[in-house]
């Protein structure tokens, strides 16, 4: 991948007129990050685009404010007292282990992290995947978890089936997944006349923190029943949400950026990704179909590239389709190998939910 030139602004728009099993033509947007992060790109995308059965219309999009807590007021006084100390003790293991793993502690060498220096200058593969919205819904409904925990759980699933396939002791490896966050308080993407608004409460740029996630380990309980994936992830985020750790680490970069500058800032993310095994980020897309100067637009996906992750895992919600895409280092990782094993897991899991009455209130 070339970089953009520096004397040009940094953002390239490609056509690309060339039929493919799936459209007549390709648009790919390059946009630098230094521009923003997802959130900010991705409404800038969407200012380009109109709902396709009805310009006149808004995108709605699936809701993006989390659950709200059970208030602290309606618990008893041990009740508030135990929370608040669960939720120091942890914010200090979280923000820890995360300085840690951003510093001196590095993953294992496995098929998907080869522990080398220099990945962001091999060559690439992008491979996407496709699954039904529906399904995923169905799998979180009957489990009684959350779409990102259905999502999560599979992906480690796929991840891990593609290690123990490459080489079976990896299955019990420590690997981790960095785990991009949006720290915005707001429900819902802006225009960008709103988010270059200083006073609008979603600001254009990079607004985001990491959160440090462990891949399970693929032991005989986890491999009879890979619903464990899923019951993991769901028991994993919802501790995490008790901690502050990922507004600690957001302030962190702040912080750093302010008196240290934004090379800084970029040190210290590459050195973490560098730690790691994986970089994993996802996007709401819109409900309804889009279009673009009256062209239907049939799907789309992001990722990212120039970084010294082997593995990166993005994942965009789109009328009803789930894409997953995998950015993999070329002669590294088999991508299409790990393409299966994605397809897999979700297949597997999906099979097993199945068996599972739906959850009534």
């Amino acid at each position: 991948m070339e970089q953009l030139p520096q004397h040009r602004p940094l953002w390239e728009i490609h056509i690309v007129k060339y039929p493919t099993s799936d459209a007549s033509s390709t648009v790919i947007f390059k946009l630098h990050h230094a521009l923003g992060d997802g959130y900010s790109l991705m409404g800038a995308l969407l200012s380009c685009l109109q709902r396709a059965e009805d310009p006149s219309l808004p995108l709605s999009f699936p809701s993006l404010k989390p659950s709200k807590p059970k208030s602290l007021s309606t618990k008893s006084f041990w009740g508030r007292f135990s929370w608040i100390m669960s939720s120091a003790l942890y914010t200090a293991s979280d923000f820890g282990w995360s300085v840690l793993k951003s510093s001196i502690i590095n993953d294992d060498k496995t098929p998907i992290r080869p522990g080398d220096e220099g990945a962001e200058f091999h060559p690439f593969s992008i491979t996407t995947l496709a699954f039904s919205m529906d399904h995923i819904k169905d799998i979180k409904s009957r489990l009684g978890v959350t779409i990102n925990d259905v999502i999560t759980g599979i992906v480690f699933y796929g991840t891990r089936l593609y290690m123990q396939d490459m080489d079976p002791k990896s299955k019990a490896t420590n690997s981790t997944a960095l785990v991009l966050m949006n720290t915005r308080n707001v429900e819902g993407y802006h225009s960008i006349n709103d988010m270059l608004n200083t006073k609008a409460k979603g600001l254009w740029g990079n607004k985001f923190s990491f959160l440090h996630v462990s891949i399970p380990k693929l032991n005989e309980n986890r491999n009879s029943n890979p619903l464990e994936f899923i019951w993991d992830s769901h028991n994993v985020m919802k501790r995490k949400k008790q901690s502050l750790a990922v507004a600690l680490t957001g302030t962190l970069l702040d912080i750093k950026a302010k008196f240290r500058g934004r090379e800084a800032v970029a040190k210290h993310i590459r050195g973490t990704v560098t730690k790691s095994s994986a970089v994993v980020s996802n996007l709401v897309g819109p409900v309804q179909k889009m279009s673009m100067a009256n062209h239907p637009v049939k799907g789309f996906y992001f990722t990212f590239v120039g970084g010294p992750e082997s593995l990166g895992i993005t994942v965009v919600s789109y009328a009803g389709v789930l894409r997953v895409t995998l950015k993999t280092e070329k002669d590294f990782i088999v991508e299409q190998k790990l393409k299966s094993c994605m397809q897999s897991a979700f297949e597997t899991i999906l099979k097993a939910a199945t068996e599972i009455p739906h959850e009534t209130n």
